[in-house]
């Protein structure tokens, strides 16, 4: 039976009627007030099954029905479906109803936009999509989806998300698995003990009246909270090509064996080139050093989404010849230089992002969206990026490091922790020498260094046009009135890990006048400005994902026409969740040493330590502003 009998009905009465399929037959009944609160979209009906006909082919089957209340909802409607030679649509159906339930728009498969599934950064991909591109007239409306689609590559089983983002509550959803088939099929359910979802069967799960769930300041990632349901299957194919997936041994084994095998091979002259290249190295850090600059020399990033479901890498030879791959290809060229020149180096999936995720290491399925190279050292493991051409050699902070990655080995798959940056080692030194005038103006020249993950925030804008970095060190001190940028000199030390800005700056108006008194703020150049959101009852807990260390140091030469009326004195805060302190030495009649030292470090907190934490940041943006008075 079809949903549109039910449409109606219960927008005429709007916010309060849902209906829900019991043996062709709906009951209507009213939807909590509480689901309609800070909501984007209500998910009002959320139906999915999935058929498994064997280890090779499965049916999914949704239908679903969501209100959007705003723009911001519409990301909510779940009108996007993919596609490929292995994932055929048979059924796409949509319409669409305004608040009073009257049908406005009515749209088939071939109404739907389709689209290529990747960027335009993409060379080849095989999969594409397919959306509806529909234009609100007014809200709240709401659509009505019927999906069919026939897999023919069953390594990417659809999961469950009884609630799907931020800000979507879900009055009813539900997820139900048919398996006709001999192959076992496992599940890992998440979070689910804090909602209202009920377990029928193995595979049949419910739930009702979710309320959506809202994001708060360092909470932690949306998949450490919300309810999930992951699932696998044992026995798989991936666009022809079988595997076994009892466990993450079993799925990198048959990674290494079926999709890494067989493309290493390299043309006779780059064998030789590059144990030329290396033939003086007398370590094998040393040899991993001058392969991976001899590949970012040489070749560059481009997407490939094509082979095997976009898991297999293209043949090392052909990276050779064309100069240019995806992460894997690049990742396995690198792997097979390495190799040749008898450095050991593994195959790495990862999820990559600015945000730390891991591979699950209990419950192994194709997770991940990039691939790095891991190189066993007896002085120091090593992880390469391979898709940059500027990173130094084994520096992977700020977008894979600190998670756990899958290696692929001979042996099978191992769950191996990329290198985490210590809370002392994501350094940065700001020190100064600046003048003070007579009228409040200042000049100064300002060095700054960076190591660790503070490397990688400030690295690259020296690539920058030079009116591009005169508007980066303007938004950087953005407190600063009129400040004026000039003579900017950057040192990137890739050996040390080491990037150094030196800049001269001015402002016309730094110090500020209050009658026959100047009161300037020592703090010139490293500000925290921003104090955390408040909340009057914390729900979420928060996290600190990466910590790190500023030392800074500003010498100030005041015009001898004034004189220090008052100095704060020096301020010294340590907690759970770092350090801070400050202080004003006088170093003579008219120079002041103004030192400041802030540690935030890394860690899991839970809720009622929010406003600790609060209090904490907001008493480092105060003291930060904390002002020397001066008078002539």
């Amino acid at each position: 039976m079809r949903l549109k009998s039910i449409i109606t009905v219960f927008l005429m009465s709007f916010s309060s009627i849902i209906f829900a399929q019991d043996d062709d037959l709906f009951k209507a009944y009213e939807t909590p007030s509480e689901l309609l609160v800070k909501t984007n979209a209500v998910i009002r009906y959320n139906d999915v099954v999935v058929e498994v006909d064997d280890y090779n082919r499965f049916t999914l089957r949704k239908k679903r029905i969501v209100t959007i209340f705003n723009k911001q909802g519409i990301s909510d409607q779940g009108t996007v479906v993919s596609y490929n030679k292995n994932r055929i649509i048979k059924t796409l159906e949509a319409r669409i109803y305004d608040e009073n339930g009257n049908e406005i728009k009515k749209y088939k498969k071939g109404d739907f936009e389709d689209v290529s599934a990747v960027s335009g950064g993409t060379l080849y991909s095989d999969n594409r999509l397919k959306y509806l591109d529909y234009t609100p007239i007014d809200y709240p409306y709401t659509i009505e989806l019927e999906v069919e689609v026939d897999y023919k590559s069953t390594a990417f089983f659809p999961g469950w998300r009884p609630i799907e983002g931020f800000y979507a509550s879900t009055q009813h959803s539900e997820y139900r698995i048919i398996n006709n088939s001999d192959t076992e099929i496992k599940l890992k359910a998440s979070n689910f003990e804090d909602y209202n979802i009920e377990k029928h069967s193995e595979y049949h799960y419910s739930a009702k009246n979710l309320s959506s769930l809202k994001p708060e300041a360092y909470s932690p990632s949306f998949e450490t909270f919300a309810p999930i349901l992951k699932v696998a299957m044992v026995e798989f194919e991936m666009e022809g090509v079988r595997g076994i997936n009892n466990n993450w041994e079993d799925f990198g084994q048959w990674m290494h064996d079926k999709l890494l095998s067989g493309t290493e091979a390299l043309p006779s002259g780059i064998k030789t080139e590059i144990k030329e290249l290396t033939k003086n190295a007398s370590t094998d850090l040393e040899k991993a050093r001058i392969v991976y600059n001899y590949m970012q020399d040489k070749t560059r990033y481009i997407s490939v989404q094509v082979g095997i479901g976009g898991w297999k890498p293209m043949l090392a030879e052909d990276v050779e010849r064309l100069g240019y791959a995806d992460c894997k290809g690049l990742s396995n060229y690198t792997k097979a230089l390495l190799n040749e020149v008898g450095v050991e180096a593994h195959y790495a999936v990862i999820y990559g992002g600015s945000s730390i995720m891991s591979v699950d290491k209990e419950f192994s399925a194709t997770e991940g969206n990039h691939v790095v190279l891991y190189v066993p050292n007896e002085e120091k493991n090593i992880w390469l990026e391979c898709t940059s051409q500027t990173n130094p050699f084994g520096f992977i902070a700020s977008f894979t490091d600190d998670r756990d990655a899958l290696l692929i080995t001979p042996e099978g798959g191992k769950i191996m922790h990329t290198t985490t940056y210590k809370t002392e080692d994501n350094l940065q030194t700001t020190h100064a020498d600046v003048q003070l005038l007579l009228d409040g103006s200042i000049k100064g020249n300002v060095t700054i260094q960076t190591k660790g993950y503070q490397y990688a925030l400030h690295e690259g804008v020296q690539n920058d046009p030079l009116r591009e970095q005169e508007l980066y060190f303007k938004n950087y001190w953005d407190y600063i009135n009129n400040l004026s940028v000039e003579n900017i000199v950057f040192d990137n030390d890739k050996d040390a890990i080491v990037f150094t800005e030196k800049v001269k700056v001015s402002s016309s108006s730094f110090a500020k006048k209050s009658g026959k008194r100047l009161l300037f703020q020592p703090n010139l150049f490293n500000r925290i400005t921003n104090i955390p959101t408040r909340y009057e009852t914390r729900t979420l807990d928060f996290e600190i994902e990466r910590g790190y260390t500023d030392e800074d140091e500003f010498v100030i030469k005041i015009d001898p026409a004034l004189k220090i009326e008052a100095m704060p004195k020096p301020v010294e805060i340590s907690n759970q969740f770092g350090v801070y302190k400050f202080s004003i030495e006088k170093r003579s009649e008219n120079e002041l040493v103004y030192k400041r030292t802030q540690v935030l470090n890394k860690g899991y907190f839970p809720k009622e330590d929010y406003d600790d934490f609060r209090s904490f940041m907001s008493a480092i943006v105060k003291h930060d502003k904390t002002k020397v008075v001066l008078t002539n």
